[in-house]
């Protein structure tokens, strides 16, 4: 796993670049590598839509769960399948705050680089200079 950390600190270059070199090493890798890649969401926008089609086809089979006869399972059924939602809600927004976290760590750790460096911008810009 920390080569996957490590490949996503250096962004989607780094990814392509070990795809490129797997493929040119030993092909099967690079496949394997490519799969990795479309399956985990590294490769694709952040939106994920047909991650979210798929959501959707996945509540509307839900509903349409036929009675197995045994009452107590289907009970059963549908107490665990609520709260598999329930915690699929929970890490959803578990993620976001952590992505949210992230961003603003890195533009804090930005905004105390930039005053390091004396980037400020200036204050007196907007003013005329006096001549006298």
């Amino acid at each position: 796993m920390e080569l996957t950390q490590t490949l996503d600190g250096y962004g989607k270059p780094a990814w392509i670049a070990l795809m490129v070199l797997s493929f040119i090493v030993f092909w099967p890798i690079g496949l394997a590598v490519l799969v990795y890649l479309i399956w985990s969401g590294r490769m694709g926008c952040k939106s994920h839509s047909w991650k979210r089609s798929a959501e959707k086809k996945w509540q509307r089979a839900r509903t349409t769960f036929r009675s197995t006869g045994n009452a107590a399972f289907d009970e059963y059924r549908e107490e665990t399948l609520r709260r598999l939602e329930e915690e699929a809600d929970e890490f959803r927004s578990f993620l976001d705050r952590l992505r949210a976290a992230r961003d603003k760590a890195e533009f804090d750790q930005f905004m105390d680089d930039r005053d390091r460096n004396g980037d400020k911008p200036d204050d007196k810009a907007g003013t005329v200079p006096q001549s006298g």
